[in-house]
């Protein structure tokens, strides 16, 4: 299994925050060896975290790098940064993944073969979905939490999409794609949303990406992990910040005249 290799280049952005406790150094050269990139983005780290990207660096055979924030910046940035410089190396699919492997390396793998298995897909987004023969295993509290979340991000976004939040997306270099991250997200609670907006709905001059070029692939495996730096106060926050979203959404729209 892999999607290394061919005309197609395959780069994965990887943010991290004080990883040190969780972070498996096996599996991310494992994955190194399966795509062209990985960009570790160690975003102001003040553990071990450090030391154990370069690890991944030094054991990748060149294919894993990291790059050093001098400052916390949240994970937003953390993840624009790096799909920045994914796309400045020339990267034909950028993805980005949490670096807890709640989603398992081989998933994320499977998402980025979804993507090019389809020409006309530009984005794949994971969503955890409980279905039989699936192991989704995730607290009933960020379930609840996570599908009100999804039902007023779906009506922002004016599209019926199941899960906006699962920390692994896969999209297909662009002109859309590159406006989209070309600045910061003003919000960090709802960047995910924020980052599909501009997709959906950009700005004036570039073409959108269309509603049915975006897949969702339910995962088969993901597994709530110890340690997650997010609170369900974090989630009330983001809900708020979807009210922004939608402005910008419909001043966006505004100007392209729809």
């Amino acid at each position: 299994m892999g999607v290394r290799g061919g005309a197609v280049t395959v780069a994965v952005v990887v943010p991290c925050y004080d990883e040190a406790a969780r972070f498996d150094v096996d599996a991310f050269v494992s994955l190194a060896a399966m795509v062209d990139r990985v960009l570790l983005v160690d975003d102001g780290s003040s553990d071990g975290t450090a030391a154990m990207l370069g690890a991944v660096a030094d054991r990748s055979g060149g294919r894993a790098a990291v790059l050093h924030l001098a400052l916390n910046g949240g994970k937003a940035e953390a993840v624009r940064t790096g799909m920045l410089a994914a796309l400045d190396g020339g990267a034909d699919i950028v993805a980005y993944f949490d670096a807890d492997l709640a989603t398992p390396v081989a998933e994320l793998v499977r998402l980025v073969d979804a993507l090019q298995a389809d020409a006309s897909r530009s984005v794949v987004l994971a969503s955890r979905v409980g279905l039989l023969g699936h192991t989704i295993d995730r607290r009933l509290s960020r379930h609840y939490l996570g599908r009100l979340y999804a039902t007023a991000a779906s009506l922002t976004l004016r599209v019926p999409v199941y899960d906006t939040q699962c920390g692994a997306k896969v999209f297909r270099a662009s002109p859309a794609l590159r406006q989209a991250v070309a600045r910061p997200f003003p919000d960090p609670w709802s960047f995910d949303v924020e980052l599909l907006a501009r997709l959906l709905h950009p700005g004036v001059g570039v073409e959108p990406v269309a509603a049915d070029a975006v897949l969702e692939v339910p995962l088969r495996v993901w597994r709530d992990v110890a340690g997650s730096k997010v609170r369900p106060v974090a989630s009330i926050r983001a809900v708020v910040a979807l009210a922004g979203v939608r402005r910008r959404i419909s001043e966006r729209s505004a100007e392209r005249g729809g």
